[in-house]
């Protein structure tokens, strides 16, 4: 056991002390300095996607001598802790952890932040770095919502339209910052910029333009920006697409304690004031996928050498839809509502139900994979077949069925909706039986009921309380009519098509009589079409 093992650049100068991890293979103060002098990759979002995948990413580079330069980080979504608690006092250094299927742990130091910084204190620093000749790219791990100028009215928020009103010189929203810093950059050096959005979200580099281009466009109509200004964000500045699917859990216990033990000082877990969960370490599974539209106006670093996937736009377009309506989103979708009205408090455990597992993988065979657009660059079985017998069921993945149902009304459209309508144009769509006994599983799992009859809590979503209104008075043992549930299943806001004009409304109303029969009916419903 180590007895002095500090993770920051003196602790880790001792490599005998760190036995079983992987250490930085480059000098990390020449990294740091010719950063800071010559910037080339700023990254706003500094949480455990990042530095699980990106920054790991980034490391592969320096480690090989493909780069010399890292990655500034900086944090504007969830306060300043991660960075206070979590960067600095370790020098912006991170125990990145891959939990392996077979129960093994791969264990490394990453060490490719160069600089750690915040928006609340930093935008001095920020806009130097962004106005820097050298940098290439701006990236994003931010959560769509970070992307949102609109309330789920369709309305500008309120933010944004005092952003709007007073002008770059005094924005308070992420996207507005951008804008301006963008027309900065503009003015001190005139060279071209990408902005890359990386999270896990629909055509993110389209919405990340639109939130841009839409402040601007209201900054030119008011008088703050010149037409030149404003061409220059939608010309020399690029917004290419990306696909990201990796895995990032809070960070486990167990982990935690087998750092602790291995005898790394002060990695202990915190959770932030504003809920998020941290720690100088990150806990991840091994697959991972990052496919980047190649649209980089000012050069980029040599990612592919990290195993990063560059393409065009359609192809990023491709596999996207291939993930989040096919072979990973909806397994997952599914898995949660059924897990919760189970009882089940990993996702993991669920695959170990032969009715679960046969019904995910039915419904990705069958329903998905008929209509799947081949992007060529990710083979969809291939990826279909790692998710069902490696990521799903991997014990040591401490991911669960409530964390998942999140938002669940947010994601119907896409994991869903897509597949139906393309059912639909082949004329099919009439013989789908597992996607509607998802969708009937969801409305089971509104009840809040679970499959004893017990009480559970279902997790947050912006139209829980709506959709629960339209099914009040529902209980099990009751017996609905279509026209009981037509205000929800006619709602093509929530479903991303109208299930009553897709002709199946019936079906799914059939199956939700049958989940709500009485106490074990959701199990023997399960049963019934799994087995």
């Amino acid at each position: 056991m180590g007895i002095n093992m500090e993770l920051n650049l003196d602790g880790i100068k001792d490599a005998s002390l760190w036995k079983g991890y992987r250490l930085p293979e480059y000098d990390i103060v020449k990294m740091c300095n010719t950063t800071k002098d010559n910037p080339v990759w700023l990254h706003f979002g500094a949480g455990n996607i990042f530095r699980a995948f990106i920054c790991a990413a980034a490391q592969k580079l320096l480690n090989e001598g493909a780069a010399d330069t890292g990655i500034i980080c900086a944090e504007s979504s969830f306060g300043t802790e991660i960075i206070t608690e979590c960067y600095r006092p370790h020098d912006n250094l991170c125990v990145s952890v891959t939990l392996n299927p077979d129960g093994s742990i791969d264990k490394e130091v990453v060490g490719s932040v160069a600089e750690s910084l915040t928006v609340a204190y930093d935008m001095d620093r920020i806009s130097d770095i962004v106005c820097a000749p050298s940098l290439q790219l701006v990236s994003f791990t931010i959560t769509e919502k970070g992307y949102a100028i609109k309330d789920s009215s369709g309305n500008l928020t309120d933010t944004v339209k005092k952003d709007m009103e007073n002008g770059p010189d005094s924005c308070s929203h992420l996207m507005s910052l951008l804008a301006a810093l963008c027309i900065r950059r503009f003015h001190a050096c005139g060279r071209p910029l990408a902005l890359v959005s990386m999270d896990n979200c629909s055509h993110n580099g389209e919405k990340l333009e639109t939130a841009i281009t839409t402040i601007a466009s209201a900054w030119k109509n008011n008088g703050f920006i010149t037409a030149e200004e404003l061409d220059y964000l939608k010309t020399s500045v690029s917004y290419p697409w990306s696909m990201i699917d990796k895995i990032t859990p809070r960070p486990d216990s167990h982990v935690e304690e087998s750092l602790a033990a291995d005898g790394i000082k002060d990695i202990k877990a915190f959770v932030t004031p504003g809920g998020v969960y941290a720690a100088p370490f990150v806990n991840a599974e091994k697959p991972e996928y990052l496919v980047i539209e190649d649209a980089f106006p000012n050069g980029r670093p040599a990612l592919e050498k990290a195993g990063i996937l560059f393409t065009d736009r359609d192809t990023v377009n491709k596999v996207e839809k291939m993930k989040v309506c096919t072979c990973l989103n909806p397994l997952h979708t599914c898995l949660a509502v059924y897990g919760c009205i189970l009882g089940y408090t990993s996702i993991s455990s669920e695959m170990d139900s032969p009715e679960l597992k046969s019904f995910i993988t039915r419904m990705a065979y069958d329903e998905g994979m008929p209509v799947v657009a081949d992007p060529k660059i990710i083979n969809p079985s291939c990826f279909l077949d790692e998710v069902l017998t490696q990521r799903l069921p991997n014990p040591f993945m401490p991911d669960t069925p409530q964390r998942i149902a999140t938002d669940t009304s947010q994601k119907l459209p896409i994991r869903f909706g897509e597949t139906i309508k393309l059912q639909l144009e082949r004329g099919t769509a009439g013989d789908l039986k597992y996607i509607p006994l998802v969708l009937a599983g969801w409305l089971r799992y509104l009840l809040a009921v679970d499959d004893n009859g017990n009480a559970f809590t279902p997790s947050s979503d912006p139209l829980l309380a709506e959709c629960r209104e339209a099914l009040a008075g529902i209980t099990l043992g009751s017996h609905v009519t279509e026209e009981r549930l037509h205000s929800l299943l006619s709602n093509s806001n929530i479903f991303g098509v109208n299930l009553e004009a897709a002709g199946l409304s019936g079906r799914i109303t059939d199956y939700f009589n049958e989940l709500i029969a009485g106490k074990g009916a959701v199990l023997a419903t399960l049963r019934k079409y799994t087995s």
